[in-house]
């Protein structure tokens, strides 16, 4: 896909031209006057966005919302039928999980802001 515009300024008879290169992503300009001819190339670099060191940090916050899901959820009640209060509305599933799924965002939220090393 190429995008072409030209004009002319007011003072000078000099046309201006540029077109946009999507495939690859490079931007050409072209100034030409009577007297001179230029030729500006500006170069897109694909650059991922997160560095290494983001990733590992966002698998890590990844991993303890995980753990704090799996505390949570608890284990196996030795009998189905009987309601046991202790065992639902335990310290591990009501203080530490909820934390653990808070600290996890967090880690996340840090991981997305850190700034990558260049």
């Amino acid at each position: 896909m190429h995008l072409r515009y030209s004009f002319c300024s007011r003072g000078r008879q000099a046309k201006k031209k540029a077109f946009i290169d999507v495939s690859q992503f490079t931007i050409h300009f072209y100034t030409m006057s009577k007297k001179e001819t230029r030729h500006q190339t500006i170069a897109h670099t694909s650059e991922s966005l997160f560095g290494k060191e983001n990733y590992i940090w966002m698998i890590a916050g990844i991993a303890v919302i995980a753990l704090g899901m799996l505390v949570m959820s608890g284990g196996k009640s030795s009998d189905p039928t009987v309601f046991d209060q202790k065992e639902v509305y335990s310290t591990s599933r009501i203080t530490i999980a909820p934390l653990l799924i808070l600290a996890g965002l967090a880690i996340e939220v840090f991981a997305i802001f850190k700034k990558p090393k260049a």
